[in-house]
């Protein structure tokens, strides 16, 4: 059976250093385009290929997480791990700070709209303060590939609320309530 060329992703699986210049404007995070591949019975997404070189570090631990529609989830950073994000089903706005006192970057606000069909991985680095939000009508499903396993007694989060006035951006009006 041939395949339905409108269900494979056509663009390439990483954006080319040029390319990530062009759209992220935080120093160290990364963007990645899954390799899809799909016909009338459904999809393949290859998740993981450490072979890429966007998995420079190694994969220590993975874990699933879910966000309802017009919910959201935030804001929060890491002090040692970098989190890989990479959308399994809906829709998430990703909004990021650099707050940190060494980078190129610090000030700079970015959001990026992740999906299953277009851009599906993101690299956060330590540091960066981070928010999401799902402005689908499904829940979101995300997977996350932490640099470092979770730590149940000593997690590696610093949290603020969603509606912080210390972080310079907001969720449109309407979202993630």
């Amino acid at each position: 059976m041939p395949i339905d060329k409108s269900l494979t992703n056509p663009l390439p699986a990483v954006l080319r250093p040029a390319e990530q210049v062009a759209i992220i404007k935080i120093d160290g995070v990364r963007l990645r385009r899954n390799v899809l591949i799909g016909d009338e019975r459904g999809v393949i997404v290859e998740m993981l290929d450490t072979r890429d070189e966007y998995w420079d570090q190694p994969v220590v631990y993975a874990y699933m997480g879910t966000c309802r529609p017009h919910k959201g989830k935030g804001w929060g950073y890491h002090v040692s791990h970098e989190d890989r994000y990479t959308i399994v089903a809906g829709e998430m706005i990703l909004a990021l700070y650099d707050d940190r006192d060494d980078s190129p970057t610090k000030g700079v606000v970015q959001e990026f709209y992740l999906s299953r069909e277009g851009h599906n991985q993101i690299t956060i680095p330590r540091g960066i303060w981070h928010a999401h939000i799902n402005p689908g009508e499904v829940d979101l499903v995300f997977v996350n590939f932490p640099s470092e396993p979770f730590v149940h007694n000593d997690p590696d989060k610093r949290t603020l609320p969603l509606d912080t006035d210390k972080i310079p951006y907001k969720f449109k009006t309407g979202l993630g309530r």
